[in-house]
């Protein structure tokens, strides 16, 4: 299902084969929590900023409108009609970080929702059920997201209990899968490496969970207030013990410096709220390095926001113009940013590629790591 196509030192360009398409990696995933990209993105813009996989997330759909009625109605990718593989996490980021109240058993956690505090109970079989419900192109495993940091004792422990919960989520998988009714039975599964900011764990853990039959393996439990030295850090020693056969996926990660030093160090996937959140604000993400489209400076600045960018708002409105929007509190003010900073990150990719297709991507990770974190001069 995955094809290495070649590797430049640790980083790897690959085609991800999938039962809705390929994906070619490496890849930024747009996130949409509720089956839509906040900043009123519709379904047709993901096709021009060249989104290539959706994100959407499993906890949130089954609050609402309910994974059985998006399976009534014949799965995630009509509910929003799109065509192209969709990513649904496992809700147990948003289990551990929204639910006040909560009881993790072995057999699960016990919570309440963060809408109406209606008790609910989610487990690993619970949570393959919901995304089988949705019939998403790739399901997360459900995991523990520990906080950091957390005693040594404790991360050992929730390590062990996710690697249980990992085999369970395997065996409900493939019985959903084998079933007539299931929407996808094509369904692919990939596996979370837990640990915190323990190395030791870390490894143990990657080295247990790649012996299992995954579709992929991702490193969790990053980007939640670690140094990003620690999170380097964290992918080196991971990294030797993935299976090179298989797609590697840092979840929730991040800036474009993230991004280039990530697949410096051989990941794969991405996804982040980051851009779009950023973009809600006025700040924009460019070729020349981040802008603040609220600075009084661009107030009369009848340029686009980046003159290298194709995206819809660089090719039709002015940094003046969009200001305004955002001024006015007009909701296309924010539209027009959003779809920038997805735009920018999904060619930020495929620049990435483009450079491991040529064998050049060492040059432009030196390039570039020196000029996208920075604020833009102009």
């Amino acid at each position: 299902m995955f094809d290495l196509i070649k590797t430049e030192k640790k980083a790897r360009r690959g085609v991800f084969h999938t039962v809705h398409g390929d994906i070619q990696t490496p890849v930024f995933m747009n996130v949409g929590t509720c089956a839509a990209i906040r900043g009123g993105i519709s379904t047709e813009d993901l096709h021009e900023i060249k989104c290539q996989v959706e994100l959407s997330n499993t906890y949130h759909l089954h609050i609402r409108p309910g994974d059985k009625l998006i399976a009534q109605l014949g799965g995630i990718h009509k509910f929003f009609k799109w065509d192209k593989p969709v990513l649904t996490d496992s809700g147990g980021f948003q289990v551990f970080s929204l639910a006040k109240l909560r009881r993790i058993k072995e057999e699960g956690v016990y919570f309440a929702s963060h809408i109406d505090g209606k008790r609910i109970f989610m487990g690993p079989e619970e949570s393959m059920q919901i995304q089988s419900n949705l019939a998403s192109t790739i399901a997360m495993a459900f995991d523990e997201c520990i906080e950091n940091p957390a005693e040594y004792k404790y991360v050992k422990n929730s390590c062990d209990r996710t690697y249980r919960w990992l085999e369970r989520c395997i065996a409900e998988m493939n019985r959903l899968n084998s079933l007539p009714e299931t929407i996808n039975k094509n369904q692919m599964l990939f596996g979370i490496n837990q640990g915190s900011t323990y190395m030791d764990l870390r490894i143990d853990h990657m080295q247990r969970i790649a012996e299992l039959p995954l579709n992929g393996f991702a490193i969790g439990g990053l980007a939640v207030g670690e140094t990003a030295e620690e999170m380097y850090e964290t992918i080196e020693a991971v990294e030797p013990h993935m299976p090179v056969n298989k797609p590697r996926y840092l979840m929730g990660v991040g800036t474009p410096l993230n991004i280039l030093e990530a697949v410096y160090r051989g990941v794969d996937f991405f996804d982040c709220v980051m851009p779009s959140r950023n973009a809600r604000h006025g700040n924009l993400f460019t070729w020349n390095g981040k802008m603040n489209l609220m600075n009084e400076k661009y107030m009369a600045d009848p340029r686009p926001f980046d003159e290298n960018c194709g995206c819809p708002a660089c090719r039709n409105y002015s940094r003046a113009y969009v200001r305004h929007l955002f001024k006015s509190r007009e909701m296309l003010g924010m539209r027009l940013a959003v779809l920038h900073n997805l735009y920018f990150y999904n060619e930020l990719m495929e620049k990435i590629r483009q450079a491991l297709d040529n064998g050049n991507y060492e040059s432009f990770y030196r390039h570039y790591r020196e000029i996208l974190d920075k604020r833009a001069e102009d």
